[in-house]
């Protein structure tokens, strides 16, 4: 019954990943591997869906490449302190539930992973915002038409389709990506199993 939709899905992601943009590929990991040499920190987030892939982000590197080096990677994942999150948006606003966190926080050295699938995000946007202001670096993760998040990020890494879906599916196919160049450039290892 659903084979064609399947078939139609599954076309629909290829022609999206051979639509990617290598040279920004390259130019994040370049960007992630001199903040880790820095020992600067990684700050990731976003909405919903991206919430999740930001947590996963952080568990892959401080974990999962983390594990094979001896200095280690610094994910900081503005997602995951629940309590933190629901007092900033109870007592100050949602749209300030990303940027409050960084205030004094954010170091030189450190870069922001922001995700948003838009690329709109209100609360994404104005942590992004400040940290331009210091002078941090931004990778931005972003579908559709990528939005403001597009525009202002360093490093754009852009899903060209309009389905949320497919753009979700391919930010979590820039984490392990990332991951396997990792694996093999800073571990020694062709993958985690090895």
């Amino acid at each position: 019954m659903y084979q064609q939709e399947i078939k139609d899905y599954l076309a629909l992601e290829i022609q999206t990943l051979q639509a990617l943009d290598v040279e920004a590929m390259a130019a994040a990991a370049d960007l992630l591997e001199k903040t880790y040499q820095r020992e600067g920190r990684i700050y990731v987030f976003g909405n919903g869906g991206s919430s999740a892939t930001a947590s996963h982000w952080q568990n892959d590197f401080n974990k999962g490449v983390s594990e094979y080096i001896n200095k280690k990677f610094h994910f900081v994942c503005l997602n995951d302190n629940i309590p933190t999150l629901m007092a900033i948006a109870n007592d100050i606003g949602f749209e300030e539930v990303f940027r409050f966190q960084l205030r004094g926080n954010l170091q030189p050295n450190d870069i922001i992973l922001a995700i948003s699938g838009s690329g709109n995000s209100a609360n994404v946007i104005h942590a992004v915002e400040y940290a331009k202001e210091q002078g941090n670096k931004i990778i931005g993760l972003t579908g559709y038409q990528g939005g403001k998040l597009s525009q202002l990020s360093d490093v754009s890494l852009h899903v060209p389709v309009n389905s949320m879906q497919i753009t979700e599916d391919v930010h979590m196919m820039f984490d392990h990506l990332m991951m396997s160049l990792f694996y093999r450039h800073l571990c020694g290892k062709e993958h985690l199993s090895d």
